[in-house]
């Protein structure tokens, strides 16, 4: 590992989304921090994967949302990797009902973890993140699209995208960009869980390119504001195939 190599935390890192994530930048050459909640065999596959193909990774148990638990996921990426350049923010859980039948205990369950396990992490970044650097958190389109069931989601999202905003000008001298992305309907188990095969197709058939979103789709974007992308800042990059 060269003195110069860039150092990513990726939340979220042990499937979906995340997991796409943690491989695309490895590929470009990031060390990678995979935090995961729970399930450490996923986690260390990606490790594998990454480690299989060259790069270097190690995986760290954290409930985004334990302030201790957190910055020990920062403390071992700086301890392995020698610093943090890169986080990406992917964890998250989402739960879907109308608003007069949403039960209550399960909102604050997803605000304890879209809400408050985002802005844990981003205050972890802000405090440690190295010139040069990049924050990404994870929005929806469903904040623009308003779609009925998801109004407990999109609100813990749209809590996302005004500290993402802000964020991005509380750390002007910084040399840091902070972003949100916001996917559209994406194949994933988290989107496809409770689905019938009739509501993924109508879902599908959406965006201009007639298709869902994959998370490699999404990872790119990811990379791009991760590396290239640095005169895009403070902004929510909406990555649905064209869904408006």
């Amino acid at each position: 590992m060269s003195d110069s190599q860039r150092v990513a935390v990726v939340t979220g890192g042990s499937r979906g989304i995340g997991r796409q994530v943690a491989l695309r930048l490895a590929a470009d050459g990031l060390a990678v921090a995979v935090g995961y909640a729970g399930n450490q065999a996923a986690a260390e596959e990606t490790v594998a994967a990454i480690t299989a193909a060259g790069g270097r990774a190690l995986a760290v148990r954290a409930d985004v949302a334990d302030e201790p638990a957190v910055a020990a996921l920062f403390d071992a990426a700086e301890a392995s990797f020698g610093g943090v350049d890169v986080v990406v923010h992917a964890a998250g859980v989402m739960t879907l009902a109308p608003v007069a039948e949403f039960d209550l205990d399960a909102f604050d369950r997803m605000h304890r973890t879209n809400v408050r396990g985002t802005f844990v992490v981003a205050q972890q970044a802000a405090r440690r993140l190295r010139p040069g650097g990049a924050i990404v958190t994870f929005s929806t389109s469903v904040v623009g699209l308003a779609l009925p069931g998801y109004a407990a989601y999109a609100a813990t999202k749209g809590a996302v995208e005004a500290l993402t905003l802000i964020l991005a000008r509380e750390l002007r001298g910084r040399d840091v960009t902070v972003n949100a992305v916001a996917p559209g309907p994406t194949a994933t188990d988290l989107f496809l869980d409770g689905k019938d095969e009739q509501t993924v197709a109508r879902l599908a058939a959406q965006p201009p390119l007639q298709r869902l979103g994959t998370p490699q789709d999404i990872a790119e974007v990811v990379a791009f504001l991760a590396g290239p992308g640095r005169w895009v800042n403070g902004q929510v990059l909406r990555a649905n195939g064209g869904i408006v």
